[in-house]
Formats: C-alpha cells, sequence, structure tokens
C-alpha cells in the first residue's frame, strides 16, 4: 500500500468553502483509478500545535505505485492541482507532499 499525503497553506482569503471544494474534488478521480482504495480530506486538527501554516490536506491510499502514477495522470487530478497550487501561498511552495509505503 502507498500513503500519499498532501497538506495545504492557503492563501489568506480563500474561503474555507472553496478550500474544502477543491479538496472533495480529488474524490471524484477514485472512480476512475484502479488501485486507488481510499480519499480522506479535511482541516488539520493540528492537536501538537505543529503545522498551523498547514489548515488542510488530504491522504490518498492506493494499491501500488503504478495505481499513484495513473492518478498523477489523470486529467481532473492535473486540472485540480492546477487549481490547489494557484489557491496557496507560495503557489507549489504551499504544498508539502510525503509518499509513505505501508
Amino acid at each position: 500500500m502507498l500513503k500519499h499525503c498532501v497538506f495545504v497553506n492557503f492563501k489568506p482569503g480563500i474561503p474555507q468553502d472553496d478550500r474544502l471544494a477543491v479538496l472533495a474534488g480529488f474524490k471524484a478521480v477514485a472512480d476512475d483509478v484502479e488501485g486507488l482504495v481510499d480519499y480522506a480530506y479535511g482541516p488539520n486538527l493540528d492537536f501538537e500545535n505543529k503545522s498551523a501554516a498547514y489548515g488542510e490536506g488530504f491522504i490518498v491510499t492506493f494499491t501500488d505505485r503504478a495505481a499513484h502514477l495513473q492518478y498523477e495522470a489523470h486529467p481532473t487530478h492535473v486540472r485540480l492541482g492546477k487549481q490547489l497550487v494557484s489557491m496557496c501561498q507560495g503557489g507549489y511552495d504551499g504544498i508539502i507532499v510525503f509518499d509513505l509505503e505501508c
């Protein structure tokens, strides 16, 4: 299994509804990608007060790297990825990605 973890630092002034809408949009890719087994998104609860700048995020679980590559190339993912980058503080630099093999 592969966990694709994405944490985002949205620009000030981006409404919460818009933030969650773009994150929810990535779920639409799940039906088209064989091997994408789970998608979860939401606000960062930051119980340890270590990541306040990254207010939202999502985690996608794949069966393997091949499924992850299929997800990366999916047109909806590409479109939403560009939208997400435009909404983040510093653009691409406002996004942290961890890919973990479990």
